[in-house]
């Protein structure tokens, strides 16, 4: 039986589509691509200007709302793998973004914190970041913002639950 290239095509594709799954309304793909894309612009800002990539950023912020932290605390804050983070601090360490320095009650472990020029850079961050915000939800009143972070918090909730089991 000599089977058309048509039919080929027809069946490979129906392979690769799934019936009924529409990736452009799939929840992660539309999270993961929205993610990026605003990853994307605030890296533009601190990129630049600044001279740090988004991990190292992400590592800044979350050492400058929560510090004292270990590089674990920022893996779980930030969602980012273990070599991700370990790089970012290894190069803000090395640029005396960061400082070590041992825990209060148990030696084996490092605290990190922002040192002097990490708390600038962080600090002249924030109003842009800020600005930023405001572009990208400047078409969203405050409930939807309130809604979107309400949703986000229930997904969380739920992620929380699924890692657990």
């Amino acid at each position: 039986m000599i089977v058309s290239n048509e039919t080929i095509v027809k069946e490979w594709l129906d392979v690769k589509r799934p019936a009924g799954f529409d990736l452009e309304s799939f929840l992660p793909y539309r999270l993961s691509v929205t993610t990026n894309r605003v990853s994307r612009a605030f890296a533009a800002l601190y990129e630049q200007e600044f001279g740090i990539s988004i991990p190292e950023w992400r590592a800044i912020a979350v050492l400058g709302a929560f510090a004292p932290l270990s590089s674990n605390e920022i893996c779980e804050r930030t969602a980012m793998d273990k070599a991700k983070v370990s790089r970012a601090v290894a190069t803000l360490l090395k640029r005396g973004l960061i400082a070590r320095e041992p825990h209060q009650t148990d030696q084996r472990l490092i605290q990190l914190t922002l040192s002097k020029a990490g708390r600038k850079i962080y600090e002249a961050i924030i109003p842009r970041a800020r600005a930023i915000e405001a572009e990208v939800t400047k078409g969203l009143s405050k409930a939807d913002i309130a809604q979107l972070h309400a949703a986000l918090d229930r997904i969380g909730a739920q992620l929380d639950e699924i890692e657990s089991d």
